[in-house]
């Protein structure tokens, strides 16, 4: 059995500037997966830096407020959204409201720093 709780995952600053934890990647944790789990958040008035994966994400919304634009297409998140994001889509997230964006996302395959590009 793997348990592993948010506290315990170091937070960092990503490329595309949101703070994230890695909960739970197969290079980092024995599990036999092909995908990664991050746990991030985004402040209110901010907006992460428009970035691209070669592999395909899923965010789930878990708390806050948002526009998620992806290859120019742009929608409302809040809590219990979840979005779609295919390999190579050109993204941001924008936080529009007055608390933190709070969301989950699934990488697959699992991320490798040499799979993304952020373009500013």
């Amino acid at each position: 059995m793997l348990k592993r709780t948010l506290s315990e995952c170091e937070e960092f600053l990503a490329g595309d500037h949101t703070v994230l934890r890695e909960l739970l990647h197969p290079r980092k944790q024995p599990v036999r997966l092909g995908y990664s789990v991050a746990h991030g958040k985004l402040e209110p008035g901010r907006r992460s830096k428009w970035h691209v994966l070669q592999s395909s994400e899923v965010y789930y919304f878990i708390a806050g407020r948002g526009r998620f634009t992806i290859d120019g297409e742009t929608c409302s998140v809040e809590a219990g959204s979840l979005i779609y994001v295919p390999p190579g889509g050109k993204q941001a997230l924008e936080n529009t409201g007055t608390s933190e964006v709070e969301f989950l996302c699934f990488v697959d395959p699992a991320w490798r720093i040499e799979d993304e590009e952020v373009l500013e």
